[in-house]
């Protein structure tokens, strides 16, 4: 069985077969509209989301198939007390693939111990978003026409962005790139991905605290909301809410092709005078999203369906505790894994280090 759950998951080769797929289902609407016929995407949705889930349905609709699933957990079994294991053993029964969203970090990962069809994590808590990253990738490569040799300013939330820690995984892969990582230091990148990504791949990274003085350097710059959803202390929230905005004025030291991607939804980093900029492609970004989730579903379904594509269960099982109480191995009775790399043991399912 193969699934995404990480963009590591997936090869560099497998990435571009999902791009070139993507690209042809845009060039080629109607030929990928009846692919799907018969087969049902059931999503799975425990957090709040608007573009994921309607991406994730629309993909499957233009496909020409069916989409079942939840909004809300607490419209399902969920607020019965029932596991995640147990909804996918469920739901099994009754879809083809499944998309899931949940505030608990590795539950996507737990799911797939359990599940006779392909996972496909839409976001686990501050962890990782693979599909928002795949989405990312194809719009770098079809506003800059590459994903090699490029300068990525990383903006706001560094700290508990997923989408942002997801596409450092992935754009370690290619080519000469390099980070500018712009956060004042509550949301500082964490340093398990400064030195287990970019240092064990050598990949070049500075960081500045204004967007200003680096604008002009970066072929993507990378704006993210600082989540308040994410915080136990609200006042740490209001202090760094409002501290990097991007306008028309910072704009105009900007390179004249770059392009400004947000995986949103925005709150005020971005100033609506943006806009109307021909480098602001969040919104073309947006519909990116759903031509790639059409791409890696057919993806997935081709791969089960030959299985000459196999997802490699990670780590070790064992009788120590997660320190991350968000971890799906603190909350539910998923058996603790834990991984050895470089003399540090890190949990499988949300990557946190081991005490």
């Amino acid at each position: 069985m193969k699934h995404l759950i990480d963009p590591t998951d997936l090869t560099i080769g497998e990435i571009s077969e999902i791009i070139a797929l993507a690209e042809d289902i845009i060039a080629n609407r109607e030929k990928y509209s009846e692919v799907c016929r018969g087969k049902k995407l059931a999503t799975l949705f425990y957090e709040p989301s608007t573009r994921t889930r309607l991406s994730f349905t629309a993909a499957m609709m233009e496909l020409g198939g069916n989409v079942l699933g939840f909004a809300d957990a607490k419209s399902s079994s969920v607020s019965k007390g029932e596991t995640v294991q147990d909804t996918v053993r469920v739901i099994n029964c009754f879809a083809d693939i499944i998309a899931m969203r949940h505030k608990v970090e590795g539950a996507p990962l737990a799911a797939t111990e359990v599940s006779r069809t392909p996972i496909i994590n839409a976001g686990d808590g501050s962890h990782s978003h693979p599909t928002q990253t795949m989405t990312d990738l194809l719009t770098i490569k079809r506003e800059l026409g590459t994903l090699n040799n490029l300068t990525i300013g990383l903006v706001g939330d560094l700290k508990y962005g997923r989408t942002v820690h997801s596409l450092i995984k992935a754009m370690t892969r290619y080519e000469n790139t390099k980070f500018i990582l712009i956060a004042p230091p509550e949301l500082a990148l964490p340093d398990y991905i400064k030195h287990d990504v970019c240092d064990r791949y050598g990949v070049e990274y500075r960081e500045s605290n204004d967007i200003e003085s680096v604008i002009g350097d970066v072929d993507i710059l990378y704006m993210t909301r600082v989540q308040q959803e994410r915080f136990t202390d609200l006042d740490e929230y209001e202090r760094v809410k409002d501290c990097f905005v991007l306008d028309a004025e910072k704009m105009r030291f900007a390179k004249e092709r770059m392009a400004v991607l947000h995986p949103l939804p925005r709150v005020n980093e971005i100033a609506i005078d943006v806009d109307s900029d021909p480098r602001a492609a969040y919104f073309r970004q947006v519909e990116n999203g759903k031509f790639v989730r059409m791409a890696l579903i057919l993806k997935l379904l081709e791969w089960q369906k030959s299985g000459d594509k196999e997802f490699t269960q990670h780590g070790t099982a064992m009788n120590c505790k997660c320190p991350n109480p968000l971890c799906i191995s603190n909350l539910e009775p998923v058996r603790p894994r834990f991984e050895h790399s470089e003399g540090v043991v890190r949990c499988v399912y949300c990557e946190s280090q081991a005490e």
